[in-house]
């Protein structure tokens, strides 16, 4: 099967079990963020979404063999993007707003391009299959042509520099 095959299915995404997983758990200690891993079949400690999704309790990342990586990013992106304060009791629910949340899928889109096999094109792909919504009907369409207000946030945050690099910087 191929991306651009009808025939795939929500599923079909990469999944932690398919990607260098040092290079994912390097990529979150730059922000203080532990990965762990869980045994399969077992529950995801402070997954909001339960199932294979990534789980966040205080400055620990959980994932299973099986979650996929649009969750590991996109967990781990909210705690980057959220502030200290919710950081400090985080358990679970990653909460946020609107902005915050676009923020959030930027943010994982960038860093995807920072994980060997995977990239900004793929991730886009996994996302729109996983059911992501936005408004210009693909992750790709909205990164490109309609998410200058999520950039601005993040740079807002000092998450990203005025150039739209990365930081490594939480949002204080």
């Amino acid at each position: 099967m191929t991306a651009a095959d009808p025939m795939m299915s929500e599923t079909d995404v990469l999944r932690w079990q398919d990607v260098d997983q040092d290079a994912l758990a390097s990529l979150w200690e730059a922000y203080g963020l532990t990965v762990h891993s869980v045994a399969p079949a077992n529950p995801i400690p402070g997954s909001f979404w339960g199932d294979e999704e990534a789980g966040l309790v205080g400055d620990r990342l959980y994932l299973r063999a099986d979650t996929p990586v649009h969750s590991a990013l996109h967990e781990g992106g909210h705690f980057v993007c959220m502030d200290g304060r919710r950081r400090a009791g985080l358990d679970t629910d990653a909460g946020g707003d609107y902005d915050e949340e676009n923020g959030v899928c930027y943010l994982q889109l960038l860093l995807a391009d920072r994980l060997p096999d995977v990239g900004r094109d793929r991730l886009c792909r996994d996302m729109d299959r996983w059911g992501y919504s936005f408004r210009l009907g693909s992750t790709a369409a909205w990164f490109e042509q309609d998410a200058e207000d999520a950039l601005a946030w993040l740079q807002q945050h000092g998450i990203l520099d005025a150039t739209g690099r990365i930081t490594w910087q939480c949002r204080a």
